[in-house]
């Protein structure tokens, strides 16, 4: 079976098509700018080089069509006719407490997810355009949602309850969701495979760093905890996000300033993390460059960013009554092996012992970074949420032939 997989944003589209058999990708691309007249689709074939081509891509619907066109292209496709994918698997961000696990899309399922509009105001409405135009392009084909939060539906209520008035979770729903679950869950498992344990019988501490970052406790293969909250603006400092903050500090601001609602938010979505304190840059390449080179905004950016990372494993190690792994995953977890290494020999009271030649190599497969001495196990897992959704995909499509 092959598998298209969607990621729709509100101006672009990321896809992958895998072949389930052996689990490989075929093809990977992006549409940008969609809705502009200088659209642009990239487009990466296993079998060839990476090709682009710039056009007007006004709806997410001529998106997808584009992409077919070029999936099936006699040069650079990957499958014959629309025909061989037989299912569409969809990431979606937000999933409430309605969404446990991965389904099949059905009126109701659609019908829940505009529900849920207001709790995830800049991803749901995209995710539900890429719903809709999959469905327009390939109406008989099945499609699936996966979830970001339905990973951390197993938290207990000591760590998704805000101590603020029950009214408003009752009425509201305002709690802790956690994001990242498809990449937490994808590396704790990858994580157990390399340590040689049953899953169920480790509890790991999960550090999805990238643009935005989140760590999860995974205890028994569950999320007992997770740093982003009801939104993902919530824990770790991130590339633009401020994270963690005193929430007295909104009204102030806005007093202060004569700020929006609106603008405030976007302050500390948009404006606010490395971005803010660095001055200049909200990657942490630039940012470790600037730290290498002396430049004090950049060297505070990099110190904060690090301690809140550290702290978060700290109190994760607490909440779990100890730590068996820890992991490093995404775009800086994977890469940054500075920021590896600078948060590893500040762990010692947890035992980890840290390998800094191991630590500098770079591989796409998972690995050890600590010494053979370590009672916790630290490993290097690339992350793959593509892979995860195409899977779940797969099982439901299957299930419901």
């Amino acid at each position: 079976m092959k598998i298209l997989v969607i990621n729709a944003g509100s101006s672009s589209l990321k896809y992958q098509v895998y072949d389930m058999s052996s689990e490989t990708a075929l093809a990977t691309g992006r549409v940008e700018r969609i809705g502009m007249d200088s659209s642009i689709l990239v487009h990466e074939p296993h079998h060839a080089d990476e090709m682009s081509e710039v056009s007007e891509i006004l709806d997410h619907t001529t998106a997808i069509r584009k992409v077919l066109d070029k999936l099936t292209d006699a040069e650079v496709g990957v499958v014959k006719s629309i025909d061989e994918i037989e299912a569409v698997g969809h990431r979606v961000v937000h999933g409430g407490e309605t969404f446990k696990g991965s389904v099949l899309v059905t009126s109701e399922v659609k019908a829940e997810i505009r529900r849920l509009f207001d709790l995830a105001p800049l991803h749901n409405p995209a995710c539900m355009m890429g719903i809709k135009a999959a469905e327009s392009n390939m109406p008989n084909v099945p499609q699936v949602c996966v979830f970001d939060t339905a990973f951390h539906q197993t938290m207990p209520a000591r760590s998704y309850m805000y101590a603020i008035p029950q009214v408003l979770y009752k009425k509201h729903k305002i709690r802790r969701y956690g994001f990242h679950g498809t990449s937490h869950d994808y590396v704790s498992k990858q994580a157990a495979a390399v340590v040689g344990r049953p899953l169920e019988d480790l509890k790991i501490i999960t550090c999805h760093i990238g643009n935005g970052g989140s760590l999860t406790a995974v205890q028994g293969g569950k999320s007992v905890d997770t740093t982003m909250g009801m939104t993902p603006l919530e824990g770790l400092m991130m590339g633009t996000r401020s994270g963690d903050l005193d929430p007295a500090i909104v009204p102030f601001t806005m007093s202060k300033e004569d700020l929006t609602v609106n603008e405030v938010n976007s302050m500390l979505n948009k404006h606010s993390g490395l971005q803010a304190i660095s001055g200049t840059s909200s990657d942490m390449r630039e940012i470790t460059e600037g730290m290498e080179a002396g430049e004090p905004n950049a060297t505070l950016a990099f110190d904060m960013y690090e301690y809140r990372i550290r702290k978060y494993i700290g109190a994760y190690a607490a909440a779990m009554d100890g730590a068996d792994v820890i992991v490093f995953t995404a775009g800086v977890g994977e890469n940054s092996a500075v920021l590896r290494q600078r948060i590893c020999e500040k762990l010692t009271f947890l035992g980890v012992e840290i390998d800094q030649e191991l630590n500098k190599i770079r591989s796409k497969e998972p690995r050890y970074i600590s010494t053979a001495n370590s009672k916790v196990a630290v490993l290097v897992v690339p992350t793959n949420e593509e892979l995860m959704i195409a899977r779940d995909t797969y099982r439901l499509a299957n299930n419901a032939k």
